[in-house]
């Protein structure tokens, strides 16, 4: 009996430690792009992967990343040659396919996933560093001034802030395609890729996608950040 009872007792504490150990990776899986800096200082020698495409790597990434892209044929083959026991860092644009491949990783078998949530995006909006691949800056896109000139209009000016491969982007193009083609004469509609135009969204602190906003009289009336259908960019905007 007291065999038994041992046993039990073992099994109960190993499934107990197991469970905490779980919760903790878990709590702490998600860091600030503060956060997520300050632990790539504390882990230097833990890999950084960027699991965006090779475009968006090479226009600007964290230092020392590494390009593993994501909707790559390859992506499983590529992680499968880093080390399992060792924590590894993931990010992406807005936090959506880091947090599928952080999934990907531990089914895999990976230990320590530490993702950086909002992606770069936010990384951009905390003023961090990044460098870049390419042999010439990239052009910073549009300025403010020109942001601006935007308004000048008697038109409500409705501005998406998108990036190609940000899903609810995608979502809620056909509805931003409706609105540009049945309010042309009382709606003027700005699609400004994020990607092309970082010191802007910089400058009026968009660090999440999708982001709306709505402009009256050259004055903001309303922002919106995530999803919304069409029914409610109509609301805002009639």
């Amino acid at each position: 009996m007291k065999k038994y009872i041992t046993v039990a007792l073992i099994t109960f504490t190993v499934i107990l430690n197991s469970c905490s150990t779980g919760q903790s990776q878990k709590a702490k899986a998600n860091l600030t792009a503060v956060e997520f800096s300050e632990k790539i200082k504390e882990l230097p020698n833990a890999p950084v992967i960027d699991v965006r495409t090779p475009v968006e790597f090479s226009s600007g990434h964290l230092q020392n990343a590494q390009n593993i892209d994501i909707s790559g044929s390859d992506f499983k083959q590529q992680i499968e040659t880093l080390d399992k026991s060792k924590p590894v860092f993931v990010y992406c644009l807005s936090g959506g396919r880091s947090a599928s491949a952080a999934s990907a990783m531990r089914e895999a078998g990976f230990n320590e996933v530490y993702e950086l949530d909002g992606g770069i995006m936010k990384w951009r909006g905390a003023n961090l560093p990044e460098t870049t691949s390419l042999a010439k800056p990239k052009a910073t896109g549009m300025s403010k001034a020109d942001y601006e000139k935007l308004f000048d209009t008697d038109k409500v000016v409705l501005v998406d802030f998108y990036a190609d491969w940000c899903g609810p982007c995608k979502q809620m193009k056909p509805d931003i395609d409706a609105i540009t083609k049945e309010m042309a004469d009382k709606v003027t509609v700005v699609r400004i890729n994020a990607d092309d135009n970082v010191e802007l969204c910089k400058e009026l602190q968009i660090d999440a996608l999708p982001t709306i906003k709505v402009y009256k009289n050259k004055a903001l009336t309303w922002t919106d950040v995530g999803f919304i259908d069409k029914a409610g960019m109509m609301a805002k905007i009639q």
